[in-house]
């Protein structure tokens, strides 16, 4: 307890270090793509990627985190991010850089991890104050990691902006070396490495066969997508089998954590679909016929509005549940979301539009992600939120990852044979497809349970956190 004063900004700054260094990939995409002498599709993957291994990373640092070597998991995986950093950094191959982003990706299954260890460190009020301070955090971070990540590459190189990353990981990891708490005296708890390993290739075959959709042959892209779902079956059967699965998938035959996992998946697709859209579209060149030419800075200030309106409207979330329902907070999320990817595909003809849209769609993205969460809270025992949040966290990773992917697959059959960028009626193509992604999230919002108003408007007033950590004493994030 005689670290936790410098404990708390040390996780804020870690969880601002890793919002930071895992949007660094977004509003660098073009640029990548010019630097590196890659198609658009193909740099893509320097943000796909990190959310790929984010997906596989957070239950697995959440299982390893919960036994005696927590310290050891959170100083590994920082230290991972910083040469992942120093990669991407070096004038080397598209390759290496894929490879340095991947390396990135481990740090966002630092944030859970640092709020178990809030929990477990604090007590009571200041308990629950660190741990919303940190889910905040995360957001509020990538609003600022975006317009200066593009400063940055703006005046020096993109390669720069890897270089800034790497500095910032440095620092927290010298700052948790000195205050990480030690969690020796917990028992050892088994990692299943199977059930990574099948969840990481799987998801990984899907997102790649769906990535070059346009390029592959028919029997090479039936192979894979076949190979790839089969091994999900594989990991499915395997976590319900094991005695120590990495998610206890056993959580999902509650209708209630069903839904709100699968409202989460599609709502997590529909909403990179959007960012991935908008970064490329305001830095396409005026002369093209649509686009503004905009600086990776003008790019990165065009999605603030999305952090600081998520920001805003998870802490509203508890009052739109009193004043309308809080079986309607869901639908009314998804609701707002598909009106902004509508805007953006019938209505993008100036900036500022953009800049409207993107406030919009924070405004739903936070309704929706704020109360998911309490929902999953309220439908499982105490003892089993740590796993369904866990689940719920993977869930969003891997829709996150999935509307990178596609969007750039949309847009790469809307470019002509031997042109560099699509035409305009790909981003609109692209954007009526989220908006049918956020019809599907909407209406699987609509099918949760009715639950009294007074125990959901309790709940939702409690945490009122934009990731939903209960205030109770729930195991670390990636636990069963």
């Amino acid at each position: 307890m005689t670290r936790s004063r410098p404990l708390v900004p040390v996780l804020v700054f870690l969880g601002m270090v890793v919002a930071v260094v895992s949007s660094l990939g977004a509003p660098l995409v073009p640029t990548i793509a010019a630097d590196t002498h890659v198609s658009l599709a193909t740099a893509q993957w320097s943000l796909t990627i990190s959310l790929l291994v984010g997906a596989v990373a957070t239950p697995t640092m959440g299982r390893l985190g919960d036994g005696p070597h927590r310290r050891t998991v959170v100083l590994v995986a920082i230290a991972t991010v910083v040469i992942g950093c120093v990669l991407a950094a070096l004038p080397l191959s598209f390759p290496y850089l894929l490879v340095g982003r991947a390396l990135m990706g481990t740090g966002l299954g630092l944030t859970p991890i640092a709020m178990a260890t809030a929990r477990d460190a604090l007590t009571g009020e200041r308990s629950r104050s660190a741990v919303a301070v940190l889910s905040i955090t995360t957001v509020a971070g990538i609003g600022l990691g975006y317009p200066l990540t593009g400063l940055i590459t703006q005046h020096l190189s993109f390669r720069a902006g890897f270089w800034f990353g790497a500095i910032i990981t440095g620092i927290a990891f010298l700052a948790a070396l000195v205050v990480f708490p030690s969690t020796r005296e917990r028992p050892y708890v088994r990692l299943d490495v199977l059930g990574a390993a099948l969840l990481g290739t799987g998801v990984a075959g899907l997102l790649l066969a769906l990535s070059e959709a346009e390029t592959w042959s028919g029997a090479r892209l039936l192979t894979v997508t076949v190979l790839s779902a089969l091994l999900l079956l594989w990991w499915v059967r395997q976590e319900l089998r094991t005695a120590h699965p990495l998610v206890d998938l056993r959580l999902a035959r509650n209708r209630s954590v069903l839904t709100a996992d699968a409202t989460g998946l599609f709502a997590g697709i529909g909403m990179y679909m959007l960012i991935s859209l908008v970064i490329r579209f305001v830095q396409t060149p005026a002369r093209v016929g649509y686009g503004f030419g905009a600086s990776v800075v003008m790019a990165g200030l065009v999605l603030l509005p999305f952090s600081l309106m998520s920001v805003v409207s998870s802490r509203v979330a508890p009052a739109i549940s009193r004043r309308v329902s809080p079986h309607a907070v869901l639908p009314l999320g998804c609701a707002i979301s598909l009106a902004a990817e509508l805007l953006f595909a019938l209505e993008r003809g100036h900036l500022w539009q953009v800049f409207v849209i993107m406030g919009i769609a924070g405004l739903g993205v936070g309704c929706t992600f704020a109360a998911l969460p309490g929902l999953i809270v309220r439908a499982v025992p105490a003892s089993e939120t740590g796993s369904a949040m866990s689940f719920n966290q993977v869930l969003r990773y891997v829709g996150y990852s999935t509307g990178s992917a596609l969007s750039a697959t949309i847009l790469e059959a809307h470019t002509r044979s031997g042109q560099q960028l699509p035409t305009g009626s790909g981003y609109t193509t692209a954007a009526l497809v989220g908006c049918g992604v956020l019809a599907v999230a909407g209406l699987l919002s609509a099918a949760l349970p009715q639950r009294g108003k007074e125990e959901i408007d309790e709940l939702l007033a409690e945490e009122s956190i934009a990731d939903g950590i209960p205030s109770e004493e729930p195991r670390p994030v990636g636990v069963d």
